[in-house]
């Protein structure tokens, strides 16, 4: 009996401290919302439409090729030989990637390894060691003109 007697009781205290109903306020910055905004624009819109701007360029990244145009500890020999490269070919992409100890630069995105090599064998000259690397490319754009004059 005083065991429900206090198990009573104590339901009863409970309830006493229980909390009512109220109201949440929600404080965030007006950017976020702009944000949300824009990104449900970026992925409804077609591109070249509307107010959002459409840059062409890599959409897609599949496995390809790249050559190796350089690689060594030093990294601003890295940077150098980047900028040497890029003021001798400044419409093929560079990427300079860093494993420990050493800085790489590898040139271009190519989708066969025969494109990889003739780009290779024009490189000799200037590049004495070279290599082809399958990896991860971002995909080239492809000139296509749907002209039918063309």
């Amino acid at each position: 009996m005083k065991l429900l007697f206090a198990a009573l009781f104590c339901c009863s205290y409970f309830g006493l401290f229980a909390q009512t109903r109220g109201q949440v306020t929600i404080i965030k910055d007006p950017m976020i919302d702009s944000l949300i905004a824009k990104r449900i624009a970026l992925n409804t819109k077609e591109p070249g439409t509307g107010t959002v701007p459409y840059k062409p360029g890599p959409v897609v990244s599949q496995m390809g090729y790249r050559v190796q145009a350089f690689y060594g500890s030093d990294r601003r020999q890295v940077f150098n030989e980047q900028s040497r490269f890029n003021s001798l070919y400044p419409a093929v992409n560079t990427y300079i990637t860093y494993k420990e100890p050493n800085y790489y630069l590898r040139v271009g995105d190519f989708r066969t390894r025969l494109e990889a090599q003739r780009f290779m064998n024009e490189l000799r000259s200037n590049f004495p060691t070279l290599f082809i690397f399958r990896e991860k490319i971002n995909a080239p754009n492809l000139e296509y003109n749907d002209d039918p004059e063309r």
